[in-house]
């Protein structure tokens, strides 16, 4: 016979940072999404379509590597040398490898950089490039972006949102490039003739950030998608159509800060016994046990609910190790994982003197209370 014993184990109620509010910053839209499991945390105006200056350069590089190594080596264009604003030291018919167009253009945010890779890629075509860019992002389920310029500068119809641009972010951090470019705070280029610096403030500053792009135009103010790591899990945070940069960098800080703040890595399941079943003839209670421990990032605030499935009985011989049941852990609906529980000891079965012993004991117990 078996049974099912339910139980609420753990009330993640946390005081001070985790409780307190939802920052609200000054911008147009923001978002907060943890990577590890896509749970949104915080959002305003997720989907709004508005300018997103240079996060374009996300997917540009995305598209650019379909198409370029990043060992090979380059010819700049006349059009892309041309491009202003934010940009590195190039010339029309300049060779330069694709690596220090991909650092200019992800740790400068340069325009040229992001022309000449758009260029490379495409054999001169850049508005086949921007198709592509287009297509990749209806591939990926970016419904509120349309791109209409490889580098992000302000042009009608070149839109994106808080949410679109969180997803573009974590799909352009799976590539080892992208990952190693954006947590630099300078790279030395074109043979160390030239070193680029990131935009970004909160690297080296924020713990754990690891990236990933800044915008800034007239249209888009002030922009930014960061992640910040910790064990187990990833925050990301968009901030689009912030008026300074100061202002940028504290609502991301604190937008980041709060949503770390949101989960604590538990042992939600230990090495101890966490059944006991009967045995028979008389044999002491068998203690079932989780062998291995179950540590699980969980969110704050959640009820974690244990629930244990394990023999009320057990017939003999029982193997040491044996598994008998399993424990569960819940949060809400969502099993966070399983544990089997194993035998702690061998029992074996009485042979026929000990069996009769013990039948024997038990009837003259009964007859005593009988006629007691």
């Amino acid at each position: 016979m078996r049974r099912l014993i339910v139980a609420v184990v753990l009330a993640l109620f946390f005081t001070g940072a985790a409780r307190a509010a939802v920052p609200n910053p000054e911008a147009r839209a923001f978002y907060v999404v943890n990577a590890a499991n896509g749970e949104v945390l915080a959002s305003r105006s997720a989907h709004a379509r508005v300018p997103i200056a240079s996060i374009t350069k996300l997917m540009t590089v995305l598209v650019a590597l379909d198409h370029l190594k990043i060992d090979d080596v380059v010819t700049v264009s006349g059009a892309a040398a041309q491009v202003g604003e934010s940009r590195i030291p190039l010339h029309r018919g300049q060779r330069v490898s694709v690596h220090d167009l991909l650092a200019g253009a992800l740790i400068q945010s340069a325009n040229n950089a992001a022309d000449a890779l758009a260029s490379a890629a495409s054999g001169g075509d850049v508005p086949r490039f921007v198709a592509w860019m287009n297509a990749r992002a209806h591939k990926l389920g970016l419904h509120d972006t349309h791109f209409a310029r490889p580098d992000g500068l302000d042009t009608p119809g070149h839109v994106s949102s808080a949410r679109d641009v969180a997803v573009l972010a974590q799909i352009a951090m799976h590539s080892r490039v992208v990952r190693e470019l954006v947590r630099e705070r300078s790279e030395s280029i074109e043979g160390g003739s030239f070193v680029v610096h990131t935009w970004n403030d909160l690297l080296g500053v924020f713990p754990g950030l690891v990236g990933v792009k800044t915008g800034h135009t007239a249209d888009a103010g002030w922009c930014e998608v960061a992640a910040a790591r910790r064990h187990g899990f990833t925050i990301y945070a968009v901030i689009l159509g912030s008026p300074t940069r100061a202002q940028r960098n504290t609502d991301l800080n604190r937008l980041l800060a709060w949503g770390v703040s949101q989960y604590r890595t538990l042992t939600l399941v230990a090495r101890q016994p966490y059944a006991w079943a009967a045995a028979p003839y008389g044999l002491p209670r068998l203690a079932l046990v989780a062998r291995k421990p179950l540590v699980r990032v969980v969110r704050v605030g959640r009820p974690i609910v244990e629930r244990i499935v394990a023999p009320t009985a057990v017939s003999l011989p029982v193997a040491r190790g044996a598994q008998l049941g399993r424990v569960e852990v819940w949060a809400g609906k969502t099993l966070l994982g399983t544990r089997p529980l194993l035998a702690g000891r061998r029992v074996s079965r009485p042979g026929l003197g000990g069996r009769l012993r013990w039948y024997g004991t038990r009837t003259v117990h009964h007859l005593a209370e009988l006629f007691s």
